[in-house]
């Protein structure tokens, strides 16, 4: 089967291959609307008519057939007679209370706050700048803090996709001998929650900034890790908080430049004791054209963060390095994300 796979693929035109890529962001942009209208939602309980849907979700009749037929070409659900359409397995993921829900990612990627930067990747390619700050006049992190609607945006953006992420890392890494374990810039505290819930003896502490950690709680009621965890707040750029026996990050470090990434390593290098560890977890960039999901991952680095980039393993040893670590391994886990385990030189 495999084989046969193989040779359909080699034999696949490619200007059919390279087509399909060009109108890629036609795909994502069907999906960001049809998450922002609930469509998913609606049809959480069985098929239901385009006429219906349309009506509960306040768009017009024919706007929405249109959307859902071209859904329903490449597989996200599936049209019956009179104009009755249900999700598919994969359509599934689209609803927003599906345990491996994809809409808070999809929701994103059609956003404002990330389409309209994307749409100058010129500029960035040209400058090495970020075209978030070009196209929008403020560094993303500030933007988001004044404007509410995009920030809750981009945090269900990172909780959707955490909830996976978060138990492929928890799952690879063995967390024998961490007593507490520090998440610092958290976010809701799905990673924190999810290591806490399978190690019940374990205590966490979340560190955020205070509009983002105000989400946290109910991440934590709901696992039940209320009592061994607290929250904290603060600039991760000058103090952290001690006592913690690892400190964990995920989709941090890419988020910023050598040297900003030095300075928050070189906090958490403060903040450990003479035993403690560093685990990073984010994509580890393979040499040569090996396909992989990083590579991709660091273009929306370039374009949205204050130069950001994903990083090969040389690149994440040389930085920390600088910040008084070394490499204990890296550990793949059972997704696109590696845990970069590091020890105080």
């Amino acid at each position: 089967m495999a084989r046969r796979r193989r040779k359909q693929a080699a034999r696949a035109n490619p200007g059919t291959v390279l087509f399909q890529m060009v109108i890629g962001k036609w795909i994502s942009q069907a999906l960001a609307t049809v998450v922002e209208f609930a469509i998913p939602d609606q049809l959480s309980k069985g098929p239901r008519r385009c006429s219906d849907l349309a009506r509960q979700a306040g768009v017009s009749e024919d706007g929405l057939y249109r959307l859902l037929r071209a859904l329903a070409s490449v597989g996200v659900c599936a049209e019956s007679a009179g104009r009755q359409f249900k999700l598919t397995r994969m359509g599934q993921l689209l609803r927003n209370d599906h345990p491996q829900s994809l809409a808070g990612i999809a929701r994103f990627i059609g956003h404002d706050s990330t389409w309209r930067p994307w749409g100058a990747l010129d500029y960035s390619v040209k400058t090495s700048l970020p075209a978030f700050d070009h196209v929008f006049g403020t560094p993303i992190f500030e933007y988001y803090s004044k404007t509410p609607e995009a920030a809750a945006i981009f945090d269900r953006a990172m909780t959707s996709i955490s909830m996976t992420e978060a138990r492929a890392a928890a799952a690879a890494y063995d967390f024998k001998g961490v007593g507490t374990l520090m998440g610092v810039a958290g976010g809701h505290g799905q990673l924190l929650a999810t290591v806490l819930g399978r190690h019940k003896k374990m205590r966490g502490v979340l560190f955020e900034l205070p509009h983002v950690a105000a989400g946290a709680a109910a991440t934590f009621a709901r696992v039940g890790i209320t009592g061994r965890v607290r929250i904290e707040s603060g600039d991760f750029f000058k103090e952290l908080p001690a006592g913690a026996d690892a400190i964990i990050m995920k989709h941090i470090i890419h988020d910023w430049d050598d040297d900003s990434a030095t300075r928050i390593l070189q906090t958490c290098h403060r903040a450990l004791g003479e035993r403690g560890k560093v685990l990073i977890v984010d994509p580890v960039v393979p040499t040569g054209n090996t396909p992989h999901y990083g590579k991709l991952l660091d273009l929306e680095m370039l374009v949205l963060t204050p130069r950001g980039r994903e990083r090969t393993k040389s690149e994440f040893a040389e930085l920390l390095r600088g910040a008084g670590f070394r490499i204990s391994r890296i550990i793949a886990t059972n997704g696109p994300l590696s845990i970069v385990e590091a020890a105080k030189a």
